[in-house]
């Protein structure tokens, strides 16, 4: 793993933007959408809709995905 960010396109309240993130995150953002019956794009709508203004998107993201990896651990004991 290089750690480079890798970055995808993704639909949010019908524009169009580009989100980069490490391979590691896009991959746990996409179980996290999977497990919870939602798209990317509508997960990503619900994490963009509570950021406000002074985190970017990618970072928001990063930071939901830390929050779910926390609380699996958390339940693991």
């Amino acid at each position: 793993m290089t750690g480079r960010p890798v970055k995808h396109s993704l639909t949010i309240r019908g524009h169009r933007t580009s989100v980069s993130l490490e391979a590691p995150f896009w991959d746990e953002f996409r179980r996290i959408a999977e497990t919870e019956g939602k798209t990317l794009n509508a997960l990503a709508t619900e994490i963009d809709a509570g950021r406000g203004t002074e985190a970017g998107l990618a970072s928001a993201i990063r930071v939901h995905v830390l929050g779910h990896l926390r609380a699996r651990l958390d339940r693991l004991g």
